[in-house]
């Protein structure tokens, strides 16, 4: 009985394995090399922490299929990501253009920095000038 789950559990864990490999028929080293960096820069719209390249999803496999087929057509890299942004609009780049629609992304961290910067300037200030005791006033009486 403990010998069958194991085997079971061994099969089924070569099962997941066989999924992640995923042969293309390219037809030389270089049409590898640029299919792996394009689905690099390519988000997994279902894991979306990962490039098409590393995720195992059934959806990231369709993905990189659509791709090679893409490239098989002549597309160029360019070409490519126009038609999956058409479809799956900018997040499926993992580096969006700066524009319009981005540029929130790109410039926000910086701004939240600034206003982190200003926030804990005015702090310190305040904090000086509350510290520093208030000189005597002399009103002149001496009586």
């Amino acid at each position: 009985m403990l010998i069958g789950l194991a085997a079971l559990m061994m099969l089924l864990s070569n099962m997941a394995a066989a999924q992640a490999i995923d042969p293309l028929p390219f037809r030389d080293h270089a049409e590898e090399l640029r299919f792996q960096h394009l689905t690099g820069e390519l988000r997994c719209l279902v894991c979306q922490d990962e490039n098409l390249a590393d995720s195992n999803a059934d959806f990231a496999r369709d993905l990189r299929h659509k791709v090679f087929e893409l490239m098989q057509e002549g597309k160029s890299d360019a070409e490519i990501k126009q038609y999956l942004v058409d479809r799956y609009s900018e997040f499926v780049l993992y580096d969006p253009p700066v524009n319009t629609h981005t540029w929130l992304l790109w410039f926000g961290p910086l701004l939240i920095l600034i206003a982190g910067g200003f926030v804990v300037g005015y702090t310190i200030r305040k904090r000086s000038q509350a510290s520093i005791p208030a000189a005597p006033t002399d009103t002149g009486d001496d009586w």
